[in-house]
């Protein structure tokens, strides 16, 4: 007693955990998913019933060397940049936009995405050498007839999103248009972040020989994307999960009931209610702050959107 502690405490004898079998899994999430950080490993441990703490993880993580390069900061932009008319709703605004990649042989490649903004899902990706408006006008007629039309879709001012055929087709079939302003990518914001991940995770990590390679491939992507792959932004669920639980949570009525910024349904965050509203979605915060420059939203936004 000498220095003022117990003997047993000064005489402790570590003994610590053994975390083979987990490294190995986390080895197992890494390989499987190259391109997937700590924090979705750990929603997928959590997914398969392994009670797990983050930290704990993390220190496996940097201990098997798993940790991605870090990329060289970006130089970021003044001000906020402004979304025109968010989504509060599944099926509220619907985002679409080309890629451009290469086969093994050199052949280029066209692709067309289409993504919700609210549940982030994607829709669609269509693979193509070459993809014009009466193209688009046939993708989008396949999903407004297998789900519920949206009510806005944003684009670009590309001249197959602003060609007089489509634009016919979406007026007759009650959609309307937002174009964001030439030079704003930061107003198609959820576009720009799913063609990040997009490329990042696939594109990336695939060499296509042929095109029907590369539609079978990119096809598994989107599926596995909309099913598995947990995103950040809808507290680590998949966009089909976070479906799931916004369709329990709220009327099968869709057009009538949306959630506010604050993630209650809209006319319960004045009075009070105690509602559990379903998980906040929030907006790709890694894209609107490298692209983001204070500009406004585009004049037919602010003019036309309530």
């Amino acid at each position: 007693m000498l220095v003022g502690i117990s003997r047993s405490s000064a005489r402790y004898i570590p003994h610590p955990r053994n975390d083979s079998g987990l490294a190995e899994r986390v080895r197992a999430i890494a390989e499987r998913h190259k391109r997937y950080g700590y924090r979705r490993a750990v929603a997928l441990l959590r997914r398969e019933g392994e009670t797990v703490n983050h930290k704990r993880v993390y220190r496996l993580w940097k201990m098997c060397g798993l940790g991605l390069p870090r990329r060289a900061p970006k130089k970021r932009r003044r001000g906020a940049g402004v979304v025109p008319c968010q989504a509060v709703r599944p099926n509220h605004v619907w985002t679409y936009d080309f890629m451009e990649d290469r086969c093994a042989t050199g052949q280029k490649l066209k692709l067309l995405t289409v993504v919700d903004e609210f549940t982030r899902e994607c829709l669609a990706i269509t693979v193509a050498r070459s993809i014009r408006a009466h193209d688009v006008i046939q993708v989008l007629d396949t999903l407004f007839s297998t789900r519920t039309p949206c009510e806005f879709i944003r684009s670009d001012n590309g001249p197959e999103f602003i060609a007089r055929a489509l634009n016919q087709w979406l007026s007759q079939n009650g959609t309307r248009t937002i174009y964001i302003d030439p030079g704003s990518p930061w107003q198609n914001a959820y576009g720009e972040s799913f063609n990040g991940r997009f490329r990042d995770e696939c594109l990336n990590m695939e060499l296509f020989n042929t095109i029907a390679e590369a539609q079978i491939v990119i096809e598994l992507w989107r599926r596995e994307y909309n099913e598995q792959r947990p995103h950040s932004s809808l507290g680590y669920l998949s966009p089909t999960e976070f479906v799931t639980r916004y369709n329990t949570e709220n009327v099968p009525n869709s057009r009538s009931t949306s959630l506010s910024l604050s993630g209650l349904p809209n006319g319960q965050e004045q009075h009070g209610q105690d509602t559990t509203p379903c998980p906040f979605v929030q907006p790709p915060t890694a894209a609107l702050e490298s692209l983001s420059s204070g500009a406004l939203s585009s004049g037919w936004a602010r003019n036309t959107i309530p």
